[in-house]
């Protein structure tokens, strides 16, 4: 037995063994790479400085002004007690710190207080309040015998950061024992992306970087305790364990490896040590007592509300997946306070489709008169029976303080009259300007009209200083203006964003059917919180689909940057994801050999689009059978270029690039070597070919363990010969062994280990067609040579191909028995009328 030397609480071998793994977190290694660029440590009314978990807190004196204030000393402090808390400032009168930043921003500031008795002070009975640049943020504080730590998130906006200590009432005194400001991480508060949980559903809360946030909870949910020696930004995480409503609900999860961070997007160890990454709480689906279907919720109390309104209170929650064994299980949903907050979370998509990669989610909720602010994490309608479950890895609650602070109103009304006074001086000098400009405007007003009609554009008027609108107000993007939709017409096509018009979600946010006020179908994506990726993609898709129109890609209707607000709008593609029709449900028919070949022809004339219809080629980076979308006369549609990236210069062989991209469809070449070309689509889409044709997804981790990678299962049977026996049951006795034989041919060469032994999309597509004159005639067609292998194969009766491969000549017949003439450098499809 062994025994907790302050308790006298036995622990057992088993418990030993079962705490391991929590024990071995705090071996791992940690290297304090952040390093404020202000970063003020004082020691509040001492002679000496003083350390505190590896950081020195120097002498006051240079920081402080006021002659009503007195240095006290403990003679006699608690036994292993920090010397930091051996000393106080305490004041009589009101006095302040002030302090010279050197970068404007957000900042971390802290209060420490340790009450004690000296030269007459009873510490644990002082009054006072404390203002921060004029801002109150505590006042009638309840101390005790404990070291009482009081923390801040700000954003300081003057060089000169001033904290006024005011004692209230004629007896009354201030103290502090120790003092921080100190630059936080870039990013740490961000103003899109949080959304307001209530009775009202999901808003976007507006301007959080210019609130006060004062910590009230931080919750290593799942782990130990984490003081600031092992945290980046110094902060203290307790356990969850008192916080849990019923504990048997709620199975602990540990992970020995480092999280995955994704290189600036998601979270950061900044945002929240390894530790809490490293750890979760998970549902116990063990415990017989519960049923299948469970929710685990925690309680914390925070302050009241009053008067019938609650205190408004960020919510940070982290996640990392370490519990699931591959990408694409876990769905669940988010509560706060009993309201929906995240509607069928899949992590896999918001981490850019890797595990263990933590991401956090910002929400802001009230609380409610009791003074509780509850989460709730459990499955969603998408899990399966088997992969049911929900987890949460940390939590950070921070009340929002009221900013409408009587001292406030007091300074700006000081700062008016200093307005007033400076107005009234340059309005002389103004109207002296304003004569001149108008006279140099009329002699420049008809060159500047005739100069914006050459250019057929009007670049797009900069609102809100976001990065985007800048992007876009750049000269040379062209066109982008006429794609803006007013945040009103989107509420109104969507009804308020009705829930029931929801038809889909993935890691950029939720997808709505909505309707325009010209009659036009839309699907409109709306920015969820917690996609930190949500932004560059959200550029991306812009960028991408204004300069694209192509009958295979899904056409961007418009986009919308209001309100903090993310939202693109696509045309409506009536039949949704391929995947859908192949093993997504079974209450649509099933598709035909036809059907599926004529979609993947189509898909294929999309993406070769892509690669070769531009100087340097798109490539899409994220071809799977959820972004091929099909609309009501099956026509495929490729969708989704959020992570699309141009293609090589003329004289590079690859992009270098961070691997993005979905499990199971990944480039292994690309994802060893980091090193993207339009070849890593032709990968993807050869995952997609035997999807298709298999009618299964591409990773199902509840089958065998040969089985669950389908591009290693499907090249398998192929290589014996015998194909035939995997294919999907609705299609048995409806495919041509001819055409089988070339589809899966066609679908081996696209997942060869090395790019430069895969084929072109152009090759892909041209195969693809044989496979369906095959199954429809078994008529063979004349030479052509294939990129990857260079060897002949047959040419439809339909295209008439020239002797010189590098120069040929193309004709063939549209739908409409219509020819058409083009180069090999655009494929004979695209230059279709119904493929512009």
């Amino acid at each position: 037995m062994f025994y907790f030397p302050d308790t006298g609480q036995k622990l057992s071998s088993m418990d030993i063994l079962n705490l391991i793994p929590y024990i071995l977190l705090f071996f791992i290694p940690y290297s304090f790479c952040f390093t404020p660029l202000d970063n003020y440590l004082i020691n509040c009314g001492s002679h000496a400085n003083a350390s505190l978990f590896n950081r020195v807190f120097i002498l006051d004196s240079t920081f402080f002004s006021a002659d009503d204030s007195i240095s006290l000393t403990n003679q006699n402090p608690p036994p292993y007690s920090p010397t930091l808390y051996h000393t106080a400032r305490v004041f009589t009168n009101s006095a302040s710190y002030r302090f010279s930043m050197k970068k404007n921003g957000i900042h971390f500031l802290r209060f420490h207080f340790f009450p004690f008795k000296a030269q007459g002070f009873y510490m644990n009975s002082a009054k006072f309040d404390v203002l921060v640049d004029g801002i109150l943020v505590l006042s009638d504080l309840k101390l005790t015998n404990d070291v009482l730590v009081k923390e801040f998130i700000l954003k300081i906006q003057s060089n000169l950061f001033e904290i006024l200590f005011r004692p209230v009432g004629n007896s009354g005194f201030g103290f502090v024992n120790a003092l921080e400001v100190f630059t936080a991480p870039p990013d740490f508060v961000l103003d899109y992306g949080t959304r307001l949980v209530g009775p009202n559903g999901l808003e976007m809360y507006k301007n959080l970087s210019t609130r006060i946030l004062e910590t009230i909870h931080r919750i290593n949910v799942g782990g130990l305790k984490i003081t600031p020696f092992n945290d980046t930004l110094w902060r203290t995480w307790i356990p969850d364990e008192d916080f849990l409503v019923f504990k048997n609900a709620a199975k602990a999860a540990v992970s020995t490896h480092t999280p995955n961070y994704q290189n600036g997007r998601g979270a950061t160890p900044e945002i929240a040590p390894d530790n809490v990454y490293m750890t979760a709480q998970q549902m116990n689906r063990e415990n017989s007592i519960l049923a299948s279907r469970f929710n685990i919720t925690w309680n914390f109390s925070v302050a009241p509300g009053g008067g019938g309104g609650g205190v408004p209170h960020l919510v940070r929650l982290h996640f990392c997946d370490i519990v699931s064994p591959v990408l694409n299980v876990l769905y669940f949903d988010v509560y706060i306070n009993e309201y929906i907050a995240y509607k069928d979370l899949d992590l896999s998509s918001i981490t850019v489709h890797t595990l263990a990669s933590p991401v956090y989610v910002d929400f802001v909720a009230d609380s409610d008169d009791s003074g509780v602010i509850q989460i709730s994490v459990g499955p969603s309608d998408l899990s399966s029976a088997m992969r049911m479950n929900a987890i949460l890895n940390g939590a950070e609650i921070m009340k929002v303080v009221n900013v409408n602070d009587s001292s406030i109103v007091h300074r700006k009304k000081k700062l008016g009259v200093l307005v007033i006074s400076v107005i009234g001086g340059v309005v002389g000098l103004f109207t002296i300007i304003t004569a001149f400009l108008l006279a140099m405007r009329c002699r420049k007003k008809k060159r500047k009209l005739r100069t914006v009609e050459s250019a057929g554009w009007t670049p797009l008027r900069v609102f809100g200083g976001s990065s985007l609108n800048r992007m876009l107000s750049e000269p040379g993007s062209r066109g982008y203006s006429g794609l803006k939709i007013p945040f009103s017409d989107i509420q109104s096509a969507t009804n308020n964003f009705d829930r029931s018009l929801i038809i889909g979600s993935g890691g950029f946010g939720m997808v709505y059917k909505g309707v325009l006020k010209d009659n036009v179908k839309v699907a409109v994506k709306r920015g969820m919180p917690g996609s930190r990726q949500g932004l560059p993609e959200f550029h991306t898709e812009i960028t991408v689909l204004s300069k694209i129109r192509h009958r295979h890609l899904v056409s961007l209707v418009g986009f919308c940057e209001e309100n903090s607000e993310m939202i693109l709008v696509y045309e409506y593609v009536e039949r949704g994801p391929l995947k859908r029709h192949l093993y997504g449900s079974a209450a649509l028919p099933p598709l035909s050999w036809k059907q599926r070949l004529e979609i993947c022809i189509g898909a294929a004339r999309g993406l070769h689009y892509l690669h070769t219809g531009f100087v340097q080629g798109i490539i899409h980076r994220d071809i799977k059978s959820t972004n091929i979308l099909i609309d009501e006369d099956h026509v495929a549609k490729v969708a989704d270029f959020g992570l699309s990236r141009s293609g090589p210069c003329m004289n590079e062989t690859h992009v270098s690039t961070g691997v993005k991209g979905s499990f199971g469809y990944l480039d292994p070449e690309y994802y060893r070597r980091q090193q993207l070309t339009d070849k890593s689509d032709v990968y993807s889409f050869g995952v997609v070919l035997f999807e298709v044709l298999c009618g299964r997804p591409a990773v199902d981790p509840q089958l065998t363990r040969k089985q669950v990678n389908l591009a290693e299962w499907a090249v398998e049977w192929l290589n014996k010969g015998m194909l035939e026996h995997i294919v999907d049951p609705h299609l048995v006795g409806q495919i041509k062994e001819s055409s089988l034989k070339k589809f899966g041919e066609t679908a081996e060469k696209c997942l060869a280990e090395y790019g430069v032994d895969r084929p072109t999309m152009g090759d892909v597509l041209w195969n693809l067609e044989y496979a369906l004159q095959l199954q429809e005639s078994g008529q063979l067609r004349e030479t052509h040579t294939d990129s990857s292998t260079n060897e002949a194969v047959n040419v439809t009766n339909g295209i008439v191909l020239g002797s010189s491969s590098s120069n040929r000549t193309e004709r063939y017949y549209d739908n409409n028995g219509c020819s058409e003439v083009g180069t090999s450098q655009v494929f004979s499809q695209l230059m279709t009328n119904e493929g512009r």
